[in-house]
């Protein structure tokens, strides 16, 4: 926590302060901005949008799989999606693996989709800036200290959104959380990768089993370093070029003194991306080789930065389990819905899939957005709370858009009323949230 011998400049003072500009941190500064808040939002990366326009060109979460398909994430994620559709081509399509329908875009048109609703909403942006430090007074939290071009400055907020992904913010707070890999597997990481001018007919020629029969083959006889032997490629809106999640690495190492790292340590995150980028050529030779449709494609590009599942997962008023979303368990407090399978992508060739009931979906509690042992903060995203399993079905970013819809909304009304974020009136919350288009049943 903030303990700097000088004095910093005040970047600016705000009713809420979103940290990170993913899914769920854009949505949740989009939900601030719109109910009054003076709303800044802290950007890492030099565009908005975080893994959805970093890492991914698929929204997932927006869909039950099963024969069902009902929509379960509305409200400020569909107006994004009209959005998208106003600047360009956005196709609908399935999972490979039956995870639901997935709305693919173009990630670079997805940067100013997002630009347009933040700015329209009023929130003032600031990319190119990396949250250093907190300044805490027992369970308050008076702003963060950013490094920025112009140097360390801070900035006041009576409200904190943690969308960091990896719980940066509650991190430096002191708040409690779970390290994944210290006391539960840790979901891998991936570097994403496109591919253009791809034969898309004779692609498709070929049937999800026989993809991965070819990569077992090429994996275990023709000497191809292929870690994931059940990796998936799919069309995007431009023509002749698809996008893949094949690569795999892994996200959990322990030091020589048993201590425990993850993709939040820089030594293991830099060599990651590194290593990443290495792999997807050893996967676009194989492709190319092997794969019909694939023998005259080339490398259009690499995802901006290695996909990162689970980092931090902070302990909050409640923590969402496996057997919650397995059985489908609705809430009281539930500001979202989430119908995605418990998807975990372990080290290993391949990846493990539970389903929910066809067509049911788990509440997701606003406890959840809530950590422990502080006022005046909320999280959003895949930092929320909850166990590893139960993890890897919410995480979508159709349920982190809820998740942001909700953390914006109640951020603004603490912020208004002077109220600790876990004691707003939640009923006057979901009603707020619904009259917004959110589904909350």
């Amino acid at each position: 926590m903030f303990a700097y011998s000088k004095a910093l400049p005040l970047y600016g003072e705000f009713d809420v302060a979103v940290i990170g500009s993913g899914s769920a941190g854009a949505t949740a500064a989009i939900a601030a901005g719109r109910s009054g808040a003076r709303t800044i939002v802290i950007e890492k990366l030099p565009f908005l949008g975080g893994t959805s326009t970093a890492v991914l060109d698929t929204f997932y979460g927006f869909y039950t799989p099963g024969k069902t398909n009902r929509k379960v994430v509305g409200g400020i994620p569909d107006e994004l999606i009209a959005e998208l559709r106003a600047i360009g081509p956005v196709v609908e399509r399935p999972n490979t693996f039956g995870a639901g329908t997935g709305i693919t875009y173009h990630p670079d048109e997805l940067k100013v989709a997002w630009e347009r609703l933040v700015r329209r909403a009023g929130v003032h942006v600031l990319l190119h800036a990396f949250v250093q430090d907190v300044v805490r007074r027992g369970a308050h939290l008076d702003g963060v200290i950013v490094a920025t071009k112009a140097g360390l400055q801070f900035i006041r907020a009576k409200v904190l959104v943690d969308a960091s992904g990896d719980a940066d913010v509650c991190a430096l707070a002191g708040v409690p959380f779970e390290l994944a890999g210290a006391e539960a597997p840790a979901q891998t990481l991936t570097t994403t990768f496109r591919m253009a001018n791809v034969d898309v007919p004779r692609r498709k020629s070929l049937k999800k089993e026989q993809l991965h029969a070819l990569m077992a083959e090429a994996a275990d006889t023709l000497g191809y370093n292929l870690p994931r032997r059940e990796g998936s490629d799919h069309i995007t809106p431009v023509e002749h070029m698809t996008a893949t999640i094949m690569t795999r690495l892994g996200s959990v190492a322990r030091r020589p003194n048993g201590t425990v790292i993850n993709a939040t340590d820089p030594a293991l995150l830099a060599a990651a991306e590194m290593d990443g980028r290495e792999q997807a050529l050893e996967y676009i030779r194989f492709l190319r080789d092997r794969v019909p449709g694939y023998g005259q494609a080339r490398l259009a590009t690499f995802g901006a930065q290695i996909g990162v599942r689970e980092t931090r997962r902070v302990h909050g008023l409640y923590r969402l389990t496996k057997d919650d979303v397995l059985s489908a368990r609705q809430f009281e407090d539930q500001i979202g819905l989430c119908g995605a399978p418990i998807e975990d992508h372990h080290e290993g060739a391949d990846t493990k899939w539970l389903y929910l009931p066809d067509g049911q979906c788990v509440g997701i509690p606003y406890r959840t957005l809530v950590p422990r042992d502080t006022e005046n903060v909320l999280v959003a995203g895949r930092c929320f709370s909850a166990t590893h399993d139960a993890h890897a079905s919410v995480r979508s970013m159709g349920q982190c858009m809820a998740m942001g819809q909700a953390a914006g909304t109640a951020a603004a009304t603490a912020a208004r009323t002077n109220t600790p974020a876990g004691d707003i009136d939640v009923s006057a919350l979901r009603d707020t949230l619904r009259a917004t288009g959110a589904i909350l049943a």
